[in-house]
């Protein structure tokens, strides 16, 4: 562990807020806009320098910040970063510059209260990344539910939008509790072995991860915390609301949703680490849950005639490699799922960014409704060709390692888990070329299709952007396989007894 000289992590997590309130207290509304732009890009150059500060051959979590916090039960205020979260903050903030300028002229009413809303969403995105405190992730982790709640109450597209803000919340609370009981039975259970109650209890992950507790007890931690996490994946059944949310809420809100896989990300921090023997145990279970999902959001995105319900299903999809990759428990699996993770930030966020636009143009995202959409949108249709190619794992693209390297350990750990995942990447080669035919070639019988204008220069620049980013990390992945080599090793090797 490497304490850092200057509160970094801090800084970056504590700026969107302080930008938020500057919102409401300068005296012009219509630049609330440039204030919020101005503040992520700020904390743009923060995540950088953390990147670059950080040592890829160091093991360990770096740039650590601890403080007291609730010391009657020993929480305290402690951030960290290791190489499975560091590239994250940057991507985060990247994604949340370009929801930023895509919502640029599309939100026209309570634009101080949407701007505020959307940095405090994503200060509290960074502080689940950096959290090392079991109390300080569950508010980190509850603290992403209002912003999202009011943002598809106020913004959404349709007009079910409120159902869609209540169902996601009861399903984010339905899996909190979970999440808080497996936490606490870690704290209990270390107070417990410590023979001192409650000056052993800790919430300290640090500590959890050092201390090896009895099987039984690591069962129950691993199901718990497995439950908790499987409603923000989501892992089918419990995916019901993101359907609904991609059809209903903003497209700049889903596009967060569905490409900050917090969910997965908190299975691989939190799940495996803290409860390795129970994980090996239930290996099956991940590796089950994960070729359900291939293969049911495979077909199920098959029979969907709208885009964003489209993409939506084929999120679920692609979520259920990353937890066939974690369950390989190899370095290649993980470095797989975290690949895919990081992936989901630029090309699932990008295509729903993508898809927002021609709503904004057409007023419709169903297929029947775009046809011929290439004949005045060239450009936004070959990037959407693009980041649907990275979506299919095509060679020269970002999801090309990644999908590559979770299907290679999916078939040497789990044979019958891996081949069903690969029928499922033919099978989303078939949804995607099918549903982009339809969307963007043939004749244009829409009149708001055949008057529509192609990508401006802020739009262009958006997507040009992130599809960068993908094209860079395909043709040279070894800059993210060497940032996150050593994390990714110490992972694995937690797992042998």
């Amino acid at each position: 562990m490497t304490e850092a000289n200057f509160p970094l992590l801090s800084l970056l997590i504590i700026t969107l807020p302080v930008g938020g309130a500057l919102i409401w207290l300068w005296p012009n509304a219509a630049h609330a806009r440039w204030i919020a732009l101005a503040t992520a890009i700020a904390d743009l150059l923060l995540s950088m320098t953390v990147l670059f500060q950080f040592d890829a051959d160091v093991s360990g979590f770096q740039l650590v910040e601890q403080a007291q916090w609730i010391p009657s039960i020993n929480a305290q205020y402690q951030v960290g970063v290791d190489g499975l979260s560091v590239l994250f903050l940057p991507l985060t903030v990247i994604l949340f510059i370009g929801v930023i300028l895509s919502s640029w002229r599309s939100v026209t009413h309570m634009q101080r209260l949407y701007f505020s809303l959307m940095l405090l969403l994503e200060s509290a995105t960074l502080g689940i990344f950096c959290a090392l405190d079991g109390i300080l992730f569950m508010l980190f982790w509850e603290m992403t539910l209002i912003p999202i709640y009011f943002l598809v109450s106020f913004w959404g597209v349709g007009p079910n939008r409120r159902f869609a803000a209540v169902k996601y919340l009861l399903f984010m609370l339905a899996g909190g509790l979970p999440l808080i009981f497996g936490f606490v039975l870690l704290a209990f259970s270390h107070a417990e072995m410590a023979g001192s109650l409650p000056g052993g209890l800790t919430f300290d992950y640090l500590t959890w991860l050092s201390t090896p507790l009895p099987l039984d007890i690591q069962k129950q931690v691993f199901l718990l915390l497995l439950l908790g996490f499987a409603f923000k994946i989501p892992v089918v059944p419990l995916h019901t609301w993101l359907p609904l949310m991609a059809m209903q809420g903003p497209v700049s809100v889903t596009a967060t949703i569905v490409g900050l896989k917090l969910g997965a990300y908190g299975v691989i921090r939190y799940v495996v680490p803290l409860a390795p023997q129970a994980a090996q145990e239930f290996a099956w279970l991940l590796a089950t849950l994960g070729a359900i999902g291939i293969v049911y959001g495979a077909v199920a995105a098959m029979a969907q005639t709208n885009l964003r319900r489209m993409l939506a299903f084929s999120s679920i999809s692609h979520v259920g490699l990353v937890l066939l990759g974690i369950a390989s428990f190899t370095q290649q699996g993980i470095q797989g799922a975290i690949f895919q993770l990081l992936n989901f930030v630029v090309v699932a966020s990008g295509l729903f960014l993508i898809t927002g636009l021609l709503h904004h143009r057409i007023g419709s995202t169903d297929v029947i409704s775009l046809g011929g959409a290439a004949r005045s949108m060239p450009k936004l249709a070959t990037f959407f060709l693009l980041f649907g190619l990275a979506s299919m794992g095509i060679p020269g693209t970002s999801g090309f390692p990644a999908e590559f390297l979770i299907l290679y350990s999916a078939i040497t750990t789990h044979t019958g888990a891996g081949l069903a995942a690969l029928v499922a990447v033919i099978l989303g080669a078939a949804y995607f070329v099918s549903i982009y035919r339809k969307a963007f070639f043939g004749p244009v019988t829409n009149a708001a299709v055949a008057q529509s204008v192609d990508l401006q220069t802020r739009e262009f620049f958006i997507i040009g952007m992130f599809a960068v980013l993908i094209l860079i990390a395909g043709f040279y992945p070894a800059g993210v396989l060497d940032m996150i080599d050593v994390s990714t090793q110490d992972w694995v090797n937690h797992l042998k007894p």
